[in-house]
């Protein structure tokens, strides 16, 4: 059942047997980060198939935190990330978008998981693409309520609406600007969003629909959340805005830092996904043009530009940018 109560919505899912995914525990995924304790603890190490493709598993919130659900993230298509989120107290599994089916399924059943909700994010066929094959008896689809067609969508969201899952609460947060009506999930208990291709690590997305202001004020927005929540974008992609953020701010030292760490992980085959809000502000040049006059100079902004004229300014140099 489905009940909205005051922006509040409410999915209430059968008990089901947990199955963890094997592997040994470590105390944190610490190493992923360069200025914070990862508030997250890894479950598993990464676990390879049949096709060499991996998984990782961390609790949401680490065990010091309260954390509730467990984060299960793995590759699709290309470059993006899957994720599915499980709740061992009721049961709940929720897919934070579907870019192909055949991953989400693999996943589930390697775990013994029954997928109850799917949380899109935006409209684009490869955050959606997997929702009416995936959508079976009992699965509920949540989404943008001003994005477009969402597949199969039973409930449509807007800003200050909340989601229920399990014993804990999404916030949704309107981070429109890459598409017009695009959206994140926000657990504020579990210190941990979703974000989709509103923000990258080290980049944001292509501003395919809104105007920069629109956009600018999406991104400050997710700059605003407390500095140690986890941010879980959609694609691997910061080696590549790693390349454009020093060519921006050559002079910034948590940048070069971060780019060492990042080149160090994808020498392992380790995802540099999930980052955090507070390394993000120091590095990521799309939330530092109101903060960085090395930035301002280099993509050629002016005194009278504003804040929204600044981001424009830099994501069209990363929309030219050949490195």
């Amino acid at each position: 059942m489905v009940a909205i109560v005051r922006h509040t919505i409410s999915f209430t899912a059968p008990l089901l047997a947990c199955r963890r995914a094997s592997g040994f525990r470590s105390s944190s995924f610490a190493s992923a980060f360069l200025c914070f304790r990862s508030p997250h603890t890894a479950l598993s190490t990464p676990t390879s198939s049949t096709t060499c493709r991996r998984s990782w598993s961390y609790r949401a919130g680490g065990d010091d935190a309260g954390g509730s659900f467990e984060v299960v993230q793995f590759p699709c298509l290309a470059d993006n990330y899957g994720y599915l989120i499980h709740d061992q107290t009721t049961g709940e599994t929720a897919a934070i978008d579907t870019p192909c089916a055949a991953s989400y399924r693999r996943e589930l059943d390697k775990r013994g998981w029954k997928l109850t909700l799917i949380l899109n994010t935006h409209k684009h066929h490869d955050h959606v693409g997997g929702n009416l094959e995936l959508k079976t008896e009992g699965v509920t689809v949540y989404g943008p309520a001003c994005d477009g067609n969402i597949p199969g969508m039973d409930v449509s969201l807007k800003e200050e609406d909340v989601v229920r899952f399990g014993n804990t609460n999404a916030k949704v947060i309107d981070v429109g600007g890459h598409t017009i009506g695009h959206i994140a999930f926000y657990f504020p208990a579990e210190k941990t969003a979703f974000v989709g291709d509103s923000l990258f690590s080290l980049g944001c997305g292509r501003m395919f629909e809104g105007s920069k202001q629109q956009f600018w004020s999406s991104l400050q927005k997710l700059r605003n959340l407390p500095d140690d929540t986890l941010l879980y974008c959609a694609h691997e992609y910061t080696e590549s805005n790693a390349k454009f953020a020093m060519s921006v701010e050559p002079g910034n030292v948590d940048l070069m830092k971060r780019v060492e760490t990042i080149k160090a992980r994808r020498a392992r085959g380790e995802p540099t996904v999930p980052s955090m809000v507070g390394d993000e502000k120091l590095t990521n040049p799309f939330l530092r043009g109101d903060l960085s006059a090395e930035i301002r100079k280099n993509v050629g902004a002016s005194v009278s530009d504003s804040n929204a004229d600044v981001f424009g300014k830099i994501r069209r140099e990363k929309d030219n940018f050949s490195g």
